[in-house]
Parts: structure tokens; C-alpha cells; sequence
């Protein structure tokens, strides 16, 4: 073969070569373009959706805003009235307190007048209604004090006024003992404790019973000797004797309705 040959052989493959580069890069150029178009538009979604979600979140962010600044104005107001309610209620308490106070001082003097007026009822009319005593007894300061007919033993005479729920006669303030020295009483039994040996006599006063507790049921009473009061004097002698027997009861208080009323036919 010639060098000739040789040489347009090379010149056409070389042609071909470079018509074959030339698509080539031609065909590259189009995919670049198609790429490159496809990443703009992804990267323009991905930014609108950025976006989107930057507004979301400020629309969420305000309306959250809004609504902390709701509840917080709500709150304050609860706030508000919660402690306004708390002053009414502490003021109308102390109002209450004092009106209570007032109305147990009323009721008290209201009692008071009630007793003092039933008092001069009963000098004037002894079995009055209003009075706080059971029918037959005298009725002294606050006490109510009942004679029992007929004589029994200490033992016999205490159990008998515990049944009344009372006890036998006891001498508390100087009070009562003015009272019963004017009753001039005479062979009563005294709510004293038994004792074992006889003593002289000794005159009545309040100090004998000051410290005076006893239990009939604990005392061999067949070898004890009791007191009793005639006059102004304390005497003692066998438990197992009889005596006269005087019960005493804190007096009820005086019913306002029954000071009020009056007797039945309406007179005072």
C-alpha cells in the first residue's frame, strides 16, 4: 500500500473521530442543560417549601403570642377577682364575728333580765312557771334546793338524791352559807366524808367542804360516822343512823317565753 493511502486513511479516521467528539459533546451539552434545568426547579420547590414553613411557623408563633397574651390577661383578671373574693369573704367573716359576738352579749343580758325578773316572780308567786326548779323546791342563785320527807340513813339519803340527779346538802360559797344558816335547818344529813373516829362538833363553813369527794358504796358506813347540820353547827353520829334529808341540783335556766307569758289566766 502507498504512503498516500496510508495518509487519507489516517486523515478520515481522524475526520471521523472528531465528528464523533463533536456529537458527543453536542449530546452532553444537552444532558448538562436537562440536568441542570431539573435541579433549579428541585431547588426552587425546596426553597418555596423553606418558606412556607418559615410563614407557618411565624403564623403558629403569633397566634401562640396572641394566645399567651390572652390567657395571661385572663389569669390576671382570675387573679383579680380571686383576691377581691378572698377580702369579701374575710371582711363578711369578721362583720359575722362581730354580729355573734353582739347577738351572744344581747342574748346574754337578754337572760339576765329574764333570771333577775323571774326571781322577783317567784318571791311574789313561789310556783311560778318561770321558775327553774321542780315544784316544792327553793330556788337560791343557781341552785334548786329540795326537802325529802321522811328520815333515812347517809348512805340511804345519798343514793336517794343521786336518783334525782342531785347531792346531798353542801355548803360552796359564803353565799350559800349565809342562806342555809337562815334556813335554820335542823338534823339534816351534809354531803361530808364519812369519818372513822366521833369528833366534837364544829361550826358550819364553806371550807369544811372544799375539798370533799366521796363514794357512798366505798365506806364500811357500819363503823363510820357522819355529819349533819343543826343551826349554825356540824355534829357527827353513825353513818348507819337516820337523819332528815335535803337535795340540792344546779338549777335550769330561766325560760324568756315562760317569764313573758306569765300564768295561764295571763296574769303576772
Amino acid at each position: 500500500m502507498s504512503e498516500d493511502t496510508v495518509y487519507a486513511n489516517l486523515k478520515f479516521q481522524d475526520s471521523d473521530k472528531k465528528e464523533e467528539i463533536q456529537k458527543s459533546d453536542k449530546c452532553e451539552g444537552k444532558g448538562s442543560s436537562a440536568a441542570s434545568h431539573s435541579q433549579h426547579k428541585t431547588v426552587m420547590i425546596l426553597s418555596l417549601l423553606c418558606l412556607l414553613r418559615f410563614i407557618g411557623m411565624v403564623i403558629i408563633g403569633g397566634i401562640f403570642y396572641a394566645t399567651s397574651e390572652t390567657e395571661m390577661i385572663k389569669s390576671n383578671q382570675l387573679q383579680s377577682f380571686s383576691e377581691e373574693l378572698q377580702r369579701n369573704v374575710s371582711l363578711q367573716l369578721t362583720q359575722n364575728l362581730n354580729n355573734t359576738k353582739k347577738i351572744k352579749n344581747l342574748s346574754a343580758m337578754l337572760q339576765n333580765i329574764a333570771t333577775e325578773l323571774c326571781r322577783e316572780l317567784v318571791n311574789k308567786h313561789p310556783e311560778h312557771k318561770c321558775k327553774p326548779c321542780p315544784k316544792g323546791s327553793q330556788w337560791y342563785k343557781d341552785s334548786c334546793y329540795s326537802e325529802v320527807s321522811g328520815h333515812a340513813t347517809w348512805q340511804q339519803s345519798v343514793m336517794f338524791c343521786s336518783s334525782q340527779n342531785a347531792s346531798l346538802l353542801k355548803v360552796k360559797n359564803k353565799d350559800v352559807l349565809e342562806f342555809i344558816k337562815s334556813k335554820k335547818l335542823w338534823g339534816y344529813w351534809l354531803a361530808l366524808s364519812p369519818r372513822k373516829d366521833h369528833t366534837n362538833y364544829e361550826t358550819l363553813s364553806e371550807k369544811m367542804f372544799l375539798s370533799e369527794e366521796f363514794e357512798g358504796s366505798t365506806y364500811d358506813l357500819y363503823t363510820m360516822y357522819c355529819g349533819y347540820i343543826d343551826g349554825v353547827c356540824v355534829y357527827y353520829t353513825k353513818c348507819t343512823d337516820q337523819r332528815r334529808i335535803m337535795c340540792e341540783k344546779p338549777a335550769s335556766k330561766v325560760q324568756v317565753e315562760s317569764v313573758l307569758n306569765g300564768f295561764p289566766d295571763g296574769s303576772l
